[in-house]
């Protein structure tokens, strides 16, 4: 009797000395997500005054926003070919000195194209680490826990976020309207070299991905990995698994579209996409103008601004808590249906004049709850992990950069919708692009949870 307690109490022990292992790697590889959410923030209270310092037009100050996204294409691109030629940390690394370049680049030009060429920079390293955290996190965690531990990331991309709009004000608070013009957009975005630093710092401590390891015939490598993760009976499987994954034909970019994996690729790539037109990015990017659009005046459109940072948080909170006990698919038609609902509210109080007071900004933000708690963690753990190991790295660039490219086609589209359609037709179209999302998710996603990464690979191979 008191041998199979002690036995049992010996296998708590061990699972959690592995989760707080797991948990602390997964929490340094989601500080990526950190530097994203800083870098596409800051320019948010910096452009006011990088407007008057470079007597910028509008196509220049949309392009001061957007140049960090052209950034993230190739890195996106590039990231999973780099990464499985020469691991992910050592990519993860390089993507961390990129940022921290690109941060010291964006705040000492004395020329607008120098800024332009400094943000690009900046925005490759986000391209890589926004595809190349998750996919780590994905690779590392135990099946039962990969929900959370992926959806750290978009925590930590929101908390950035948040954490910005605070040193912005802060940063513009040190002085009057001549340092502002002058100076404190320099510091805002200077700000970044912090987090970057930490990052870079961190990221020696974190071992390579164990699964990446296999790939290059270094097993012995990866097992004590593998050991702290799941111990020694469960890591041995787990070896021999991930082995027998590879043991297939070599992962090509022409094997993508063989019958199984043509499927996972189209539901990777069909997420990345409609994670985007669904409205999202336009409404965090514009959310003052979209609430000025009501009637509010400068200072409660910005309060307003809050709010949304605030609800944002909060549900994303919520997601990682949840994504591993209800599941991914769950989540995702009941955010997608309720941002259906809410966007066609907005729109016909915009059409029917009902568009001042609070019921815009309610349906806003439940929008936004919505997103938070389904499209917006959900579609980056799906992304990590619904491709088999030997395509891993170059499926989820593709999706990631698919992404992307739908993030600046909304960005840029915005504006024009919202002065030529109006409002009202706006975020109907949204609401057609959420319908489409509810659809798509309901017929061609898989449930994932609690599934090992090698026993979806067996999913898509027998067409499930």
């Amino acid at each position: 009797m008191s041998s199979i307690t002690l036995e049992h109490s010996s296998d708590q022990d061990n699972q959690k000395i592995s989760m707080k292992f797991v948990t602390l790697v997964s929490i340094v590889a989601a500080l990526g997500g950190l530097l994203f959410g800083f870098d596409t923030a800051v320019v948010s209270g910096a452009i006011g005054f990088m407007e008057k310092r470079f007597n910028l037009n509008d196509f220049q100050t949309g392009w001061a926003v957007s140049s960090l996204i052209i950034g993230c294409i190739p890195g996106a691109l590039f990231s999973g070919m780099l990464s499985d030629k020469f691991g992910r940390k050592k990519v993860i690394i390089a993507a961390a000195l990129l940022f921290i370049i690109g941060s010291i680049g964006s705040a000492i030009p004395n020329t607008f194209s120098g800024f332009i060429i400094a943000r690009m920079i900046g925005g490759v390293g986000i391209g890589i680490t926004s595809t190349l955290c998750p996919l780590y996190n994905a690779e590392i965690a135990p099946a039962k826990y990969r929900g959370r531990l992926v959806a750290l990331n978009q925590l930590a991309t929101v908390t950035g976020i948040s954490l910005v709009y605070f040193i912005n004000l802060w940063i513009a608070g040190m002085g009057d309207d001549a340092w502002d013009v002058s100076s404190a957009w320099r510091w805002m975005f200077g700000f970044g070299v912090i987090p970057g630093a930490l990052f870079l710092v961190l990221l020696f401590f974190v071992p390579e991905s164990p699964r990446w390891l296999i790939k290059q015939g270094r097993a012995a490598a990866a097992l004590p990995i593998l050991l702290k993760i799941h111990g020694e009976e469960l890591a041995k499987q787990e070896v021999r698994d991930i082995k027998e994954s590879f043991s297939q034909e070599k992962g090509s970019f022409r094997q993508l579209f063989s019958p199984g994996l043509r499927m996972a690729l189209i539901v990777g790539v069909g997420l990345a996409v409609l994670q985007q037109v669904t409205g999202i990015n336009a409404v965090m990017y514009y959310a003052p103008e979209i609430f000025k659009e009501t009637g509010a005046g400068t200072n409660a459109a910005l309060i307003q601004t809050i709010f949304v940072g605030v609800i944002n948080l909060l549900f994303t909170i919520l997601a990682v808590w949840l994504i591993d006990k209800v599941g991914r698919k769950a989540l995702m038609l009941v955010g997608s249906a309720a941002m259906l609902i809410c966007l066609a509210v907005i729109g016909t109080a915009f059409q029917t004049g009902h568009s001042s007071g609070p019921l815009v900004l309610i349906f806003i933000l439940i929008y936004v709850a919505a997103f938070a708690i389904s499209l917006g963690p959900v579609v980056w753990v799906l992304i990590s992990e619904i491709f088999p190991n030997r395509v891993r790295g170059i499926a989820t660039a593709i999706a990631s950069m698919a992404l992307w490219i739908a993030d600046y086609v909304v960005s840029q589209a915005f504006p024009p919708m919202l002065s030529s359609a109006g409002p009202a037709a706006t975020f109907w179209i949204f609401g057609v692009m959420s319908l489409i999302c509810l659809v798509f998710t309901w017929r061609a996603v898989p449930e994932t949870k609690g599934k090992s990464l090698e026993e979806m690979e067996s999913m898509w191979a027998q067409g499930k």
